[in-house]
């Protein structure tokens, strides 16, 4: 049982590797976290976050080459961290109020990058996942373009949205462009991680005339969202001013996500 327990639980922590969200996990705490006053914190945490899963990942793949998103990862964040430690004051400030956007544009650079050198950084990913006699087929190659330009969008709008606070309302905490307008992007890009390689890989056997079950439909994509209209009214009715349109999204979530589950708006479970 113990031997049969540990394989089950290094083929979890392999696939948990595996996904292209770990490799833009150091990215996520840094822009969530940054802020007047938590520069250094945030820039640490990140940077330790790289380390800890370039070395999870060569243990889980030895004699594995780098991905590009933890080359990303370990050079920009050991350089914030030489900048800061070398920064004067002011700049330091100025890093604290636009260290977010700076990062955010950075992952946006990745990922169109990548895309214009025909390598989206979630191919490596998602090449350990699948027969490599998948990897040049068109319609894998389209998933993974799809799903790395969703998270170039994502984190556009991320620092169109920080930007935003810090440059036209100067307050890099203000909870819409700060935090709401951010998470949300980043819940739509998760959620379109996981859910459009089902979508891509129930079209591709229909077309080649192959049994299976249906793509998922687009309710399985908004449900989680419509859900977080839920808390995301709470917060506004606790740190805004806006009661109304807190209570607003409460209600808009809730009958969003019962109308969602209704039958018909969600696919039927495969045999």
């Amino acid at each position: 049982m113990s031997t049969v327990g540990g394989t089950a639980a290094a083929s979890g922590w392999r696939g948990f590797l595996e996904s292209p969200v770990v490799g833009m996990a150091p990215w996520i705490i840094f822009s969530l976290l940054v802020g007047p006053g938590r520069f250094e914190i945030s820039v640490a945490l990140a940077l330790a976050c790289s380390v800890a899963l370039v070395l999870l990942g060569r243990l889980a793949h030895p004699g594995s080459s780098w991905k590009l998103l933890e080359l990303c990862d370990v050079v920009f964040f050991a350089g914030m961290a030489v900048v800061g430690v070398l920064a004067s004051e002011g700049t330091l400030r100025w890093l604290e109020t636009y260290a977010g956007e700076v990062s955010n544009i950075a992952l946006v650079l990745i990922a169109f990058g990548s895309m214009a050198v025909r390598m989206p950084f979630t191919l490596q990913y998602a090449r350990e996942q699948v027969d490599p006699a998948l990897w040049d087929t068109p319609a894998f190659l389209r998933t993974n373009y799809a799903i790395t330009g969703v998270w170039g969008l994502a984190f556009l709008v991320a620092a169109l949205a920080g930007g935003y606070g810090d440059l036209v309302l100067h307050n890099p905490d203000n909870l819409w462009t700060g935090w709401i307008i951010q998470i949300l992007a980043i819940v739509v890009a998760l959620r379109f991680t996981e859910w459009y390689p089902e979508v891509a890989r129930a079209h591709a056997r229909r077309d080649s005339g192959r049994p299976g079950p249906d793509p998922p439909p687009v309710a399985d994509l908004l449900l989680p969202l419509a859900g977080l209209l839920v808390p995301i009214g709470i917060a506004v009715l606790i740190f805004d001013n806006m009661w109304w349109l807190g209570v607003a999204l409460v209600v808009a979530g809730t009958l969003l996500t019962k109308a969602l589950r209704r039958p018909g708006t969600r696919s039927a479970p495969s045999a």
